[in-house]
Parts: structure tokens; C-alpha cells; sequence
């Protein structure tokens, strides 16, 4: 049987399947469903400072290949999730968690992952400078390779867990962002997040979603993370976790020979709650198939 664990730093993954954030809640849903102890890793939902109701209704709209969401960051805060989210997640599920924090300002990145570092139940800290759906939000930081560095700075001075910092692919060279981030300290990157789109109700001739625009996930952007992911790879010495569109033990394969250590499965949870369960029950016959011995062997291969 071939070894399906993957490594990011010193932190090692029974396999490389994380449930991406914001697709996965606190993992309470699923887990009515399937043991949560079979996954890599839970990155849980995007949390703030302060509780966030998200963007007005509606903020979903389906596409043909995937979906937009204009979600908007809705969540409980830093402090409940702290004081409940966290602790019954840990009741649930006794692998590496992820706390994913966004912000409006270098003081509230600061702050909340500072509070985060202070969680034992948490190895890893993933700082979204990239969701499309909120103005003024983590986007402007992670539009320009200066900014996305003195989040980096700021946050790695409080922090003593690992920081790995959340991308995004609208902008102009992901390449620089990414460089930028690792330069600056950054623990490793996660990329993409959702690339901004639109739906437009012909009938009522208005956007479909409350929020005009929104991020599109799903099976139509994974030839562009894979890109992404590959091209930030080549350029940093830093463990990539490759993002979007992924849905099958294949697309895991491949993003992993593109140069991501590990994968993050978002929209497919949406679509099918069981995906994560059966790409992790795929994968080893589809990494034998391919006579690979050792997953985290075939790591950056496509270069």
C-alpha cells in the first residue's frame, strides 16, 4: 500500500486532504456523517475580531463548472470561537487544525492571531490576505507584494506557530506576492483563493448576487490554481498548500506534482459532503496506479 502522508515543515499529515476554509464550518455538520479523524487536517472558517453577519442575501449563485459565493466573512469572532467553536472541534476531530484569520487592518491580524498562537489545540495559522468579498478586507492586503509583507512581518512577531499566508489570484503576479511573503518570514502559502466573477438574472436584468461580485470556485478554475501553485513553487523554498477546483484523488495527484505539499478541498464539500471522505479512500489506488511508492516523493515533479 502505498504512504499517502504528507509533510508541511516539520508537521506531518496522515494524507494530504484538508478541508478548505469556509467549506467545512467547525466540522460539526460532517461529522453526523463520517469520522472527522480520517482527514489530513480541518482548516476552519474564516474568523475575525469582531462577529460578522457576512454580505446580504442572496450571495450564492451557481455556475456551470462551480459557484460564486459573496459569503462576506460571516462568522462568531475571535473570542467565541476561542471559547466554543474551537474546543468542541477538538472534541470531534484530534489531527492538525488550521485557524484561518482575516482582518480589515494590520492591528486586527495582529491581534487575532496573536490570540490564536495562544491555542494549543491550533498548529497551523492561516492569514487570508486574498477574499474578494468584503470591502476593504484582506484583499487589499494581499493585492501588492509590500503590504502582503508587513502583514507577514507584523503577525510572525506575535506568533510562535507556523504562518502560512492565504493568496490571491486577482492580481497581477502572484509570483511577487508570494515572494514578498516568504521573504518577509512567512511559515508557507496557501493558494488560490476564489478568482472575482459575476451572474447576471437576464430576466430581472440585475446581478443575481446582493453583493454584485463574487469568488468563483470550483472545477473551472483548477487549471489556473494549478498554474499558480506551480509557478509560486518554482519561486519559493516554502511548503505550498495548492487550492481550488480540486474534487477528485486525481486533482490531488496533480496539484501535488505541480508543488503543493498538501491540498485544501473547497467547493466539492458544497457540492457532495462526503468528497474529502472518498478522495481520501481514493487516493491510495490512485497513487498506485501510477507506481508511486511515496506521495510526498512526487512533490514539484512537473517542472
Amino acid at each position: 500500500m502505498p504512504d499517502i502522508t504528507a509533510t508541511l515543515g516539520s508537521l506531518t499529515l496522515k494524507n494530504p486532504v484538508i478541508p478548505a476554509s469556509g467549506t467545512f464550518g467547525y466540522g460539526a455538520e460532517f461529522a453526523e456523517l463520517y469520522d472527522l479523524n480520517i482527514l489530513g487536517a480541518i482548516a476552519f472558517k474564516g474568523t475575525t475580531r469582531e462577529s460578522r453577519y457576512g454580505n446580504e442575501t442572496p450571495r450564492i449563485a451557481e455556475c456551470e463548472s462551480g459557484l460564486l459565493n459573496a459569503i462576506g466573512l460571516q462568522n462568531p469572532g475571535i473570542e467565541r470561537v476561542i471559547r466554543e467553536e474551537l474546543p468542541a472541534l477538538r472534541e470531534r476531530f484530534s489531527g492538525p487544525i488550521v485557524a484561518n484569520i482575516s482582518g480589515f487592518s494590520v492591528d486586527e491580524y495582529v491581534e487575532c492571531c496573536a490570540r490564536i498562537d495562544g491555542e494549543a489545540q491550533v498548529e497551523i495559522i492561516e492569514v487570508n490576505i486574498s477574499c474578494p468579498n468584503v470591502r476593504h478586507g484582506g484583499l487589499a492586503f494581499g493585492s501588492e507584494p509590500g503590504c502582503a509583507a508587513e502583514v507577514v512581518r507584523e503577525v510572525k512577531a506575535v506568533c510562535r506557530k507556523p504562518v502560512y499566508m492565504k493568496l490571491s489570484p486577482n492580481v497581477t503576479d502572484v509570483v511577487a506576492v508570494a515572494g514578498a511573503c516568504a521573504e518577509a518570514g512567512a511559515d508557507g502559502l496557501s493558494l488560490i483563493n476564489t478568482l472575482m466573477g459575476m451572474r447576471i438574472d437576464v430576466r430581472t436584468r440585475r446581478p443575481i448576487l446582493a453583493n454584485r461580485t463574487g469568488g468563483l470556485s470550483g472545477p473551472a478554475i483548477f487549471p489556473v490554481a494549478l498554474r499558480m501553485v506551480n509557478d509560486v513553487s518554482h519561486a519559493v523554498s516554502v511548503p505550498v498548500i495548492g487550492i481550488g477546483g480540486i474534487s477528485s484523488a486525481r486533482d490531488v495527484i496533480e496539484m501535488m506534482m505541480a508543488g503543493a505539499s498538501a491540498v485544501q478541498v473547497g467547493s466539492a464539500n458544497l457540492v457532495d459532503p462526503y468528497a474529502c471522505k472518498k478522495i481520501i479512500e481514493d487516493l491510495p489506488r490512485e497513487t498506485e496506479k501510477l507506481g508511486v511508492g511515496k506521495l510526498d516523493e512526487i512533490v514539484g515533479v512537473a517542472r
